[in-house]
């Protein structure tokens, strides 16, 4: 779909109409954490000094009328001339996007894990199994997990909390693509807090390990009761 001059002038006046945070926290219209900035801040700088490749976070309110948040990062995106991967947060649109300038940067990272809505195999293998309408289908969603950004922000926040909710899934997410280009590039990240990263991926699959074998059960207990109820009458 190609943009429109007025689209593109629309985009680039709301970039500009909001102070850059900071090189790495391009752009913060939600979170507004000096925290925040500082983690995002000093884990770019680093992955930025040791690999050469810039990864940017962008948190929206919104995205400008009449843009899809691919739209909104290529633009953006033609502003740097060094490798640069943008993740996007656009939070009234609920989006969430990775983009890179250069196509090889791809191999870096695996982009459809990290944007995955699934956390565990367990879960994938589930939802395969209930929701796949044939073999290649289920194969493909049966291999769709280890997501570290859309199963935290499709947590439920209690009132006052979608902001922390909000910073914790997109760092989460940010971190997952950091380490996985610093280990592609044989380099280790001082930032890289994988335990944290790996602790909160298992609490999450916990949660939905829970859900899922409930869920399991009740139908179980369901067809007994059914299937008694049936004998009971004949």
């Amino acid at each position: 779909m190609k943009i429109s001059r007025g689209l593109a002038a629309l985009i680039l006046i709301t970039l500009f109409q909001t102070t850059l945070v900071a090189e790495y926290l391009y752009k913060d219209n939600v979170i507004h954490n000096p925290k925040f900035n500082e983690e995002v801040e000093k884990l770019g700088t680093e992955l930025y000094e040791k690999t050469g490749i810039s990864l940017r976070l962008l948190m929206l309110r919104e995205l400008p009328n009449g843009s899809s948040i691919v739209e909104y990062e290529k633009e953006v995106i033609k502003e740097f001339s060094e490798p640069t991967i943008l993740l996007t947060f656009a939070e009234m649109n609920s989006k969430v996007s990775i983009l890179a300038n250069d196509t090889s940067l791809y191999k870096y990272f695996n982009r459809k894990q990290v944007l995955s809505p699934v956390a565990s195999p367990v879960q994938a293998f589930l939802m395969a199994v209930v929701y796949a309408r044939s073999f290649d289908e289920f194969m493909e969603m049966s291999g769709e997990s280890g997501g570290t950004i859309l199963p935290l922000l499709a947590g439920k926040a209690k009132k006052g909390e979608q902001l922390g909710k909000y910073s914790g899934s997109m760092f989460n997410g940010y971190l997952d693509i950091a380490v996985q280009i610093a280990q592609s590039k044989g380099v280790t990240l001082e930032g890289d807090t994988g335990n944290t990263n790996k602790d909160i991926i298992f609490i999450i699959k916990i949660f939905f390990y829970g859900i899922m074998l409930y869920g399991i059960f009740m139908y179980i207990r369901i067809k007994i009761k059914h299937r008694r109820q049936k004998l009971e009458q004949e």
